[in-house]
Order: structure tokens, then C-alpha cells, then sequence
């Protein structure tokens, strides 16, 4: 049981809206305990592992690491962390990766130092801490301690919420401390570049008071947004019942060079006028989409769905596309079709020829309740973007 100091500090962090991932190796063992056992737990961890041994740290990171223990494995399990709070976040939730690394007293004499590697990653910040403890002053108890200690006072501070813990150091332990903040430029040059997986910005204000975890998509360019796109989104959401409207934009394209950040930002401007949350990605197709996005329903026309399901797209094979769409139903997503001109002609999903084994994964939007012929192409040669 946490004492009253750590108790209020670990209570201030379930208070906070940051939702974390948390990923731990040699140490720190009480902080899950005294995060756990504090009511409101939910609120905060998203999922907690512990890669304890050699091939579940391999199995974790993708390789083998030259060393388990050191501030890069502290600072690449962080960012691991990151991405996998970003896919399992409510939507527009400041979300927090934490990477820990340590090697502690043990049942034998250790040759090498006792030490610990903490990181924490944020949308705008990685800070990463290096701390080398005097051998023969603790037990691995007491070594445990110190390390949870400062794991959840880095915690309060990436949540940005009061508090202040004595973790327990001494002049002869040596702490190496460093922080590194990104603009939001260094941020979307991260995403194009595959580090983090996409960022959110919940222009439409209902973040933190929503409690949906599903989100409802629409992918697009949105070159430029039109009345077409919010009203497609708007009829979906209400089919759905539930859920978080969003939109997506991918800044990775599967046949063009990646957007700039210049373009990003300026079509991210749109969304901002109108109100909208938008998220932007690094992943062109569905299937990666329904990765980084599991769980979701994706609002796509009646001509993305014709190609969604035409083999030719998988290498002529059948059984590959029902392989790759079976994936996405796998990670929990549906396709929620709206109707489109097809090769000239209106068509809805009743109008495609749907595989058995994968029908159940996509609804109809009814004509009736959504129709709109006007694309952003015909709106790019009219010049007359919303405004």
C-alpha cells in the first residue's frame, strides 16, 4: 500500500486527462502496484508490461539489443510506449509512453553498477533520466523503492500535475537528467518519417469530455474540405449510434511523394475554421489503418469499397484480399459505405459484389440519408473551397 505522499501524487495523476502506456524491465515493480491500488487507475493506464526476460525484450523492441540497460533502450521503450497509447487513447486525449530499464541489486554481488534508465515520452517532450546508485547502501527492496519513486514523479510530471516525492537518493547516487521538447514541426516531420504513428487535433472541443474509445473516420485528402465531407461524417455518426467523429488524413501517400508539412498544416487549418477533429497519419492503406486505428468504423464511397474488394489490387489473388480485408475485421473495424458516382453511375454498397467471408464488416449509408455528387476535385477547378 502506497503511504499518504505517494498516495496524493498517484491520485493527482488519475485525476489529469493523460491516458499512458507504461513499459517496464528490472525494477520500479512498486509503482504498478501503487498506481493500481489507487482508485481511478482506469482513468490513466491503458496497458502496463513488463518485458522481463531477454526474447520478450527482443519480441518488444523488433531486435536484439546489444544491452538491455542503457538510456537508448529507456528512450526507444518510451516511444514504443507512445505509439501504442496513441492507438489505444480516447481521441484527443494527451496520451504518455514510458520506457524503464534498470539493473538492481540482486541475489549475487554485481560486478557493473546498479543503475536505471527512465523516458518519458509526450506529443512535445521526451525526457530521459540516468540514475547510478551507490553500491551496498540499499537492499533490491529498498533499490525498488527509489526507482518507483522517481518513475512516479516522472509520471506527475509529464501529466503536468503537482506533487513532490522524496525518492530517496543520496549525494552519492549520481542522477544525469535531460529533456528534449519538439515544435509541432519536428513533430509531423516524426510522423512522415514512420517514429510516431499519427497526431490528433481535436478541433471539435468534446476530447475530454468524451467517453467514447471507438472512433468514427473519415479518410481523405480533403484538398479542399467541402459540405459533402462534414455531412458524410454527420450521417455516419449517426448510424453508428455512438462513437468519435474524426477525420484522417494520411501524410503518406501509396503513389505520390508525402505531403509537406506546409501542406499539412494548411489543411489542417480547414478543420480548425469549422471546428472538426482531424488526425494525421502515416499510413495510406486500410489495412494499416486499421492498426493504428483498431476498433474503428471507417466512412468510405461506394467507389473506394469496389476497390477495397477487387483482387486486382492484391496481386490478382482473391484469397489475398479476403486475407488483408480479414485482417481489419480482426482489429475490430467496419466500413460504413455512402454512395458514389462509379464509372459514371451512382452506385451504393448494394450495388458491389461483396466476398461471403467479409460482407459483415461493411454498412450501407442509404441514399436517402447521404447523396452528395460534388467532389474535391470538381471543388479544386471551381476554386471555391469552404470557407
Amino acid at each position: 500500500m502506497a503511504d499518504a505522499a505517494i498516495r496524493a501524487v498517484v491520485e493527482a495523476i488519475h485525476s489529469s486527462p493523460t491516458q499512458a502506456v507504461v513499459y517496464l524491465a528490472g525494477g520500479a515493480s512498486l509503482a504498478l502496484g501503487w498506481l493500481m491500488s489507487v482508485p481511478g487507475a482506469s482513468n490513466t493506464l491503458l496497458e502496463t508490461v513488463v518485458p522481463y526476460s531477454r526474447i520478450s525484450m527482443v519480441q518488444l523492441l523488433g531486435r536484439v539489443p546489444s544491452q538491455h540497460c542503457s538510456r537508448g533502450i529507456a528512450e526507444e521503450m518510451a516511444l514504443l510506449a507512445y505509439n501504442r497509447a496513441l492507438k489505444l487513447s480516447k481521441p484527443g486525449y494527451p496520451v504518455l509512453g514510458v520506457g524503464f530499464t534498470g539493473t538492481l541489486a540482486t541475489t549475487h554481488p554485481k560486478r557493473g553498477d546498479h543503475r536505471f534508465f527512465l523516458s518519458t515520452r509526450t506529443s512535445d517532450r521526451l525526457c530521459t533520466s540516468s540514475i547510478t546508485l551507490s553500491k551496498n547502501l540499499r537492499s533490491r527492496e529498498e533499490e525498488d523503492k527509489v526507482s518507483s519513486c522517481f518513475l512516479i514523479q516522472a509520471i506527475a510530471k509529464a501529466c503536468k500535475v503537482p506533487g513532490a516525492l522524496d525518492s530517496g537518493l543520496t549525494e552519492s547516487d549520481v542522477p544525469d537528467e535531460s529533456e528534449i521538447e519538439f515544435t509541432e514541426e519536428q513533430e509531423l516531420e516524426q510522423l512522415i518519417n514512420g517514429q510516431i504513428c499519427f497526431k490528433v487535433y481535436p478541433f471539435s472541443g468534446e476530447a475530454y469530455g468524451s467517453h467514447e474509445d471507438r472512433k468514427i473516420i473519415l479518410p481523405g485528402s480533403f484538398n479542399p474540405l467541402h459540405e459533402g465531407h462534414l455531412k458524410l461524417l454527420e450521417v455516419a455518426t449517426s448510424i453508428c449510434g455512438s462513437g468519435y467523429p474524426c477525420f484522417e488524413i494520411s501524410a503518406v501517400n501509396a503513389d505520390k511523394p508525402p505531403l509537406s508539412i506546409e501542406q499539412i498544416k494548411d489543411r489542417v487549418k480547414q478543420f480548425e475554421t469549422v471546428g472538426e477533429t482531424v488526425i494525421i497519419s502515416n499510413q495510406p492503406y486500410f489495412y494499416k489503418k486499421a492498426e493504428i486505428f483498431p476498433g474503428s468504423a471507417f466512412v468510405i464511397g461506394a467507389d473506394t469499397a469496389s476497390r477495397l474488394v477487387n483482387p486486382k489490387y492484391y496481386y490478382g489473388s482473391h484469397e489475398r484480399m479476403v486475407e488483408v480485408l480479414g485482417s481489419c475485421k480482426q482489429a475490430g473495424c467496419t466500413f460504413l459505405v455512402g454512395g458514389r458516382n462509379v464509372d459514371g453511375a451512382f452506385k451504393v454498397l448494394e450495388d458491389i459484389d461483396m466476398p461471403e467471408e467479409i460482407r459483415d464488416m461493411f454498412i450501407s449509408i442509404p441514399a436517402e440519408m447521404f447523396r452528395m455528387d460534388i467532389s474535391s476535385t470538381e471543388l479544386r477547378n471551381r476554386q471555391r473551397p469552404l470557407t
